[in-house]
């Protein structure tokens, strides 16, 4: 190995020197613009784009003027006309002849009224007789009306006797600021006559003489009906009353005085009133007060057989 390392460093350097020396003579592969990547083919069409790319810069094509894009106007969407209604026209109807024979009308004769000669009167109305003037028609022609088939009206009421009061609805009155005057009463003297009638318990609260409101002169109002008075009296006086509306008889009912009570003495008896000596068949809030007028109130052990009342008290 020693006898042959001359000749191996001999033999390097000389191949070190025959690079350098093919380097420096340009010769080297970057010198020549090689690259290491994949030579490219040469082609045909390779050799026809350079040749058209280089003659084309020889020759420049002349500049382009950019063309400005129009404006496009909108489109409106036009509205078609409407057309013109046709009226159409009726043909004008001919005149058409007559078929019927021309004829001159005929001429009626003038309108000529009767006067006749004499006049006659007109039927003379038979006035009814004092006998026709019964009951029914005095209660009809004040406003009464009877049911024919019940013989009453409608809050249960006969008719009335001719000369006396029909009832006036309370609904109905008109209650004005005028003073009037009448009298007043009230008594129970008629049950001295039944005691064996009367409640025991009711014993004390008799009056000695059967009196419990004196006969004495009273004011009213204009309008007020027998049962206003006695309330207010009664209020006025610090007697006891109790009453209860009946609507059936569109009346109040007067169910005690001073204590005294209907069937306290005896099964028939209770409170009735009486106005200058007639007991009306109608109830104390439907009779209406007059000037002067007498009321009494009255307690009846036998259904007004005792005091003179018994019609009306039956409803007769």
């Amino acid at each position: 190995m020693k006898k042959h390392k001359k000749k191996i460093i001999w033999a390097v350097s000389v191949i070190l020197l025959l690079v350098f020396v093919y380097w420096w003579g340009g010769s080297s592969p970057g010198l020549r613009g090689w690259n290491p990547e994949e030579p490219e083919q040469k082609t045909v069409e390779t050799i026809v784009k350079k040749e058209v790319t280089s003659k084309a810069e020889v020759v420049k094509p002349p500049e382009e003027k950019t063309k400005i894009p129009e404006e496009v106007p909108e489109k409106t969407e036009e509205v078609p006309e409407t057309p013109e209604e046709i009226v159409y026209e009726e043909p004008a109807e001919e005149p058409q002849e007559d078929t019927v024979c021309n004829e001159p009308e005929p001429v009626l004769p003038e309108y000529v009224e009767e006067i006749p000669s004499e006049v006659t009167p007109p039927p003379e109305t038979v006035e009814p007789s004092k006998a026709e003037e019964d009951t029914l028609s005095y209660y009809q022609n004040r406003g009464m009306e009877i049911d024919e088939k019940t013989g009453m009206d409608i809050y249960n009421t006969t008719a009335v006797p001719e000369g006396k009061p029909i009832p006036i609805e309370p609904q109905n009155a008109v209650i004005s600021d005028r003073e009037l005057t009448c009298t007043l009463s009230v008594r129970c003297d008629t049950v001295f006559n039944n005691m064996s009638w009367l409640n025991p318990e009711k014993v004390e609260l008799l009056p000695e003489n059967g009196v419990i409101f004196a006969e004495q002169t009273v004011t009213f109002y204009e309008g007020e009906s027998v049962f206003n008075l006695l309330v207010r009296e009664m209020k006025r006086n610090k007697i006891h009353l109790e009453f209860e509306n009946t609507p059936v008889y569109n009346s109040a009912y007067i169910e005690g005085i001073n204590n005294l009570y209907e069937f306290d003495c005896g099964e028939l008896s209770g409170w009735m009133y009486r106005v200058n000596g007639w007991f009306p068949n109608y109830g104390c809030s439907r009779y209406q007060l007059k000037e002067g007028d007498c009321v009494e109130w009255i307690f009846t052990c036998n259904l007004g057989r005792d005091v003179g009342g018994f019609k009306a008290a039956s409803g007769e």
